[in-house]
């Protein structure tokens, strides 16, 4: 039947359902399990889970780490939630918003026993739905309501999958810093965010084009943020298109690092604190860097173009590229925008993330 839905449909929907709080089931391994973000969790549905069993809280082995939580699972650790906990208690636990104020949290009962598999999905998921990634899991109870369903089997090469995108439309962008401007609009096949592309002049498919993958920045594309050079970056690299004739410039909708834009926000109250972006980043329990860069190398295939002199400092976007048959023939250094707010973030990035000078 043609109206059935495919994974990648039911997990677009089971996305949406964690945003929510509203649990997703997921079946593999002999077992069904319930699983249930932390962030949006209400007192209400966290009795109706707590009565199908004995809840479970898996967390990423970053934030385990800050928790001092013991880790028997590799990169994620799970934790008994004893019987008094509410709401609150887990939210604590999943964000480090106030783990300076009230650092002893536990003691934690981690557990070691059974498979990790369903939480290690769960916690892609999270990731994925740009929520804190700790989540709860139960083993499903006599009256299982109606929830979004989900297969092991089929949800793993699904979280690995690269979406395919689509080229919806192109249209002429005159722009204050390239007038012979053009945005491109593509959209992943699985629901999630568009991706745009910018391309100025008329590049030469058969010539190495200047182009630059850009995440995006609300804060500082957007509001001239000080504390990050992504703005000055953004029209740094237009002004240099615009100044050689030809370039292009892929915008993914990869928000903090591919964190999104609470998370990142949470990271930022946390530099506050003192902590530096890698450190408020593995409290929040992400890696340094979430982001895929093969969207933009998809992009550019898309667009006709195979060779390239890149834009960036970060050599991680040089071997995503050409992992993906992509020739980096050059890479064109954009230092611009270092402010007294951010040396200290540039400086991190160099010493741990491997930006280059």
């Amino acid at each position: 039947m043609t109206l059935t839905l495919t994974i990648t449909e039911r997990m677009a929907r089971a996305l949406g359902d964690l945003r929510l709080g509203v649990p997703v089931r997921i079946t593999g391994g002999g077992a069904t399990q319930w699983i249930a973000a932390v962030e949006p969790l209400t007192e209400g549905r966290l009795g109706d889970l707590r009565r199908s069993g004995p809840l479970t809280l898996a967390m990423t082995a970053r934030r385990a780490e800050t928790l001092k939580v013991r880790v028997y699972d590799g990169d994620l650790a799970r934790i008994a939630v004893p019987e008094a906990a509410d709401a609150g208690w887990l939210r604590a636990v999943a964000d480090p918003a106030a783990d300076l104020m009230h650092p002893m949290k536990g003691p934690f009962v981690a557990a070691r026993e059974g498979s990790a598999d369903v939480a290690r999905a769960a916690i892609h998921l999270m990731k994925a739905a740009r929520m804190l990634p700790a989540v709860l899991t139960v083993a499903e109870g006599e009256a299982a309501p109606e929830l979004t369903t989900l297969s092991l089997a089929e949800l793993g090469p699904e979280l690995l999958r690269l979406p395919d995108l689509h080229g919806v439309v192109a249209a002429r962008l005159p722009m204050a810093l390239a007038e012979a401007g053009r945005l491109h609009v593509f959209r992943p096949d699985d629901g999630g965010e568009e991706h745009f592309a910018i391309e100025v002049g008329q590049p030469d498919r058969a010539k190495p084009v200047l182009a630059r993958l850009h995440s995006a920045c609300f804060t500082g594309d957007v509001l001239g943020s000080l504390k990050c050079d992504c703005g000055p970056q953004l029209r740094g690299a237009l002004a240099q298109m615009n100044a050689e004739g030809a370039g292009v410039l892929v915008y993914l909708n990869q928000e903090g690092r591919g964190i999104g834009l609470a998370n990142k926000i949470r990271a930022y109250a946390l530099q506050d604190q003192g902590f530096d972006t890698v450190e408020a980043n593995h409290r929040l329990g992400f890696e340094d860097d979430e982001r895929d860069f093969r969207i933009g190398a998809q992009i550019l295939r898309q667009m006709g173009f195979s060779s390239v002199r890149l834009l960036t400092n970060n050599p991680r976007k040089i071997d995503m590229l050409r992992t993906c048959g992509l020739d980096v023939v050059e890479r064109v250094p954009l230092h611009v925008g270092e402010t007294a707010q951010n040396r200290a973030y540039l400086a991190t990035k160099a010493a741990k993330s491997g930006h280059l000078a």
